[in-house]
């Protein structure tokens, strides 16, 4: 099993590139970083997760140049998005970004993607109501393999239209970095099921976590699809415990990423010894 990092990438947070450095230094596998490319001050939409949503959401910095750098100088790791909103991007300059990316990390990106949970700063993107916003992804999804995979790419739906256009360079992955569907719930494994390469759920959304992923292999199989073609990465929340991790190994999990709401997330001095904590298990059950 692999074992990844996620960051809030901070400004106070260590510079990705020296991040990397760590986690690749004591074997991790992965960094993951995700993207609110702003948060509406009207906080209509609750957190998530409950209370006050935390300051450090306020100063993501860009996850695309921060996961350059971080790739730049960790040569052995793996970058992703953990997530990105696509429907908070220009679709163009979107597929370009990540087809650069995939080609100047020497195709070690995978393209985490989700639909966000803040009504108001998808409003502010984009005239998509939020009830719509899973057939939009999954169209936006299809509509991004297209310019990734095809000599002259061609889209028509419902929320992305558009004629034969030239969309260069292609990935250096073929026939793209993997998608990854950050969502969980029911509709998430929906989602995951129509369209993923890979499901990253994070395990506090499952419930009960076996059960879930049983219950989406089945979905996956009822689908058509090889429930094994669609690999799980699980995004643990907190400080899981040797015995969390081991459950989801034995459940056929390929990656854990860890940092999620970790001891001390709002201290970024905390990180490195946080990291060192675990060192040990994952050099275990690597």
């Amino acid at each position: 099993m692999l074992f990844g990092v996620s960051s809030m990438n901070n400004p106070d947070d260590p510079p990705p590139g020296e991040l990397a450095v760590a986690i690749a230094e004591r074997g991790y596998e992965s960094l993951w970083i995700g993207e609110h490319p702003h948060i509406p001050s009207s906080r209509l939409t609750p957190y998530p997760a409950g209370g006050e949503m935390p300051d450090a959401y306020r100063s993501m910095m860009d996850p695309f140049l921060s996961l350059l750098a971080a790739a730049l100088a960790a040569p052995s790791l793996v970058v992703g998005t953990g997530v990105a909103l696509p429907l908070e991007h220009d679709l163009f300059d979107l597929a370009k970004t990540v087809a650069t990316l995939d080609r100047l990390t020497g195709g070690r990106f995978q393209f985490g993607v989700g639909a966000g949970w803040n009504v108001e700063e998808l409003a502010n993107h984009r005239p998509i109501s939020w009830a719509s916003r899973y057939r939009a992804l999954a169209e936006c999804v299809a509509a991004l393999r297209s310019l990734w995979c095809d000599e002259e790419s061609e889209f028509h739906g419902e929320f992305f239209d558009f004629e034969q256009v030239w969309s260069f360079p292609k990935p250096l992955q073929q026939p793209h970095p993997p998608i990854l569907c950050g969502m969980g719930g029911r509709l998430g494994t929906r989602e995951a099921v129509a369209w993923a390469d890979v499901w990253m759920p994070m395990d506090v959304a499952l419930g009960n976590v076996p059960r879930r992923v049983t219950k989406f292999r089945e979905a996956a199989d009822q689908a058509g699809r090889d429930p094994a073609s669609i690999s799980l990465t699980m995004v643990a929340f907190g400080d899981p415990d040797r015995a969390t991790l081991e459950s989801y190994r034995d459940l056929g999990v390929e990656r854990v990423v860890l940092g999620a709401n970790r001891t001390g997330w709002s201290d970024p001095g905390s990180l490195l010894p946080w990291l060192d904590g675990y060192a040990e298990i994952i050099a275990d059950l690597g």
